[in-house]
C-alpha cells in the first residue's frame, strides 16, 4: 500500500487561495500510479469529512460545500495530486489529509474506500 505525504498548508485570509500537494512518500517505495486519491479534512471538535477525490483517469467527486471553489488535479508525470482551494472562508479551517485508495485502477470509489492516510497539513483561514 502506498504511503502519502501532504504539503502546502498555511494561513490565509478569507477570500484567499492555497494549493495543497499530495505525493507518494519516498519511504513507501511506491508511486500514486493507478491509485485514487482523496482529500479529507477535520476541523476542531468535528469528525473528519470527505472533501474531494480523483481516480487514476481523472474522474472526480466533490462534496457540495466546495464545488466551484476547490479543484483537484493530478500530474502523473510528477506523481502528485493537487488541491487548489479558492475563495476560502473560515469554515474551511481544518487539518487536511490526503489518502490513497485501497484499490487501484477503479473509475469510481465509495468515499469510504480510502485507507492510506498522510499526516495532515493545517489550513487556517482567518482575518
Amino acid at each position: 500500500q502506498v504511503q502519502v505525504v501532504e504539503s502546502g498548508g498555511g494561513y490565509v485570509q478569507p477570500g484567499g487561495s492555497l494549493r495543497l500537494s499530495c505525493a507518494a512518500s519516498a519511504a513507501s517505495g511506491s508511486t500514486l500510479s493507478g491509485y485514487g486519491v482523496a482529500w479529507f479534512r477535520q476541523a476542531p471538535g468535528k469528525e473528519r469529512e470527505f472533501v474531494v477525490s480523483i481516480t487514476y483517469n481523472g474522474n472526480t467527486d466533490y462534496t457540495e460545500s466546495v464545488k466551484g471553489r476547490f479543484t483537484i488535479s493530478r500530474d502523473n508525470a510528477e506523481n502528485t495530486v493537487y488541491l487548489q482551494m479558492n475563495s476560502l472562508s473560515p469554515e474551511d479551517t481544518a487539518v487536511y489529509y490526503c489518502a490513497a485508495s485501497r484499490r487501484k485502477w477503479a473509475t469510481a470509489y465509495p468515499r469510504s474506500d480510502f485507507g492510506s492516510w498522510g499526516q495532515g497539513t493545517q489550513v487556517t483561514v482567518s482575518s
